[in-house]
């Protein structure tokens, strides 16, 4: 009788293993989103802005979000993941704030899209911040807004936004935020610069 409980015993523990093997984690996709303003913005005289080069730091620059745990380690999470390359995302996101914020503005990523008349805008995002357990993201950005005649306007922004709630929905959100706020200072140089032309 003992030779015909083994086959049964071992098959049930296979079917189990099986079972254990085929119930992995979701894998979850986020995007940064542009921020709605809510006050009106003067409109300009039509102008074209090119956004890059965009440069992020080499640990967040992957397709997988990185959470900072304390000052020596992170979590790299492998089942949530950015939908495309961060630095594409952010780029993206500082062009629909941009915008918004300059209404008549033509923005575009593509920086070889800039012609003779065109505005360019550098951005060296220097620390993307994700607490795994904190009240909120950091985002330090060192900014060009190149006019297509006089000198550029340097900046760099920090911003410290709250995280909303549990989980990386929230993570994300902030970090739009952040961006939002942002593409505000850049908004603010680039009204200056078109100030100085006229």
């Amino acid at each position: 009788m003992s030779l015909y409980r083994v086959p049964a015993f071992a098959t049930i523990v296979l079917s189990v293993f099986a079972v254990g093997c085929t119930t992995s984690p979701t894998t979850r996709f986020y995007t940064l989103s542009p921020v709605q303003v809510g006050e009106p913005t003067p409109a300009v005289k039509p102008i074209a802005i090119a956004i890059g080069p965009v440069t992020v730091p080499d640990l967040v620059d992957r397709p997988q979000i990185v959470s900072t745990i304390d000052a020596n380690r992170v979590s790299i999470d492998e089942f949530a993941r950015w939908a495309d390359p961060l630095k594409s995302q952010v780029g993206r996101a500082l062009a629909e704030d941009l915008t918004q914020r300059i209404p008549g503005s033509v923005v575009s990523v593509y920086p070889q899209r800039t012609t003779g008349s065109g505005y360019g805008v550098s951005v060296d995002v220097q620390s993307f911040d994700s607490p795994i357990d904190g009240d909120a993201v950091t985002l330090a950005v060192i900014w060009s807004v190149r006019p297509p005649k006089g000198n550029s306007i340097d900046g760099r922004s920090v911003v410290h936004e709250a995280i909303r709630g549990p989980g990386y929905d929230a993570l994300v959100n902030a970090h739009s935020r952040a961006l939002a706020s942002v593409a505000k200072d850049i908004a603010i140089a680039t009204r200056s610069a078109l100030g100085q032309r006229n």
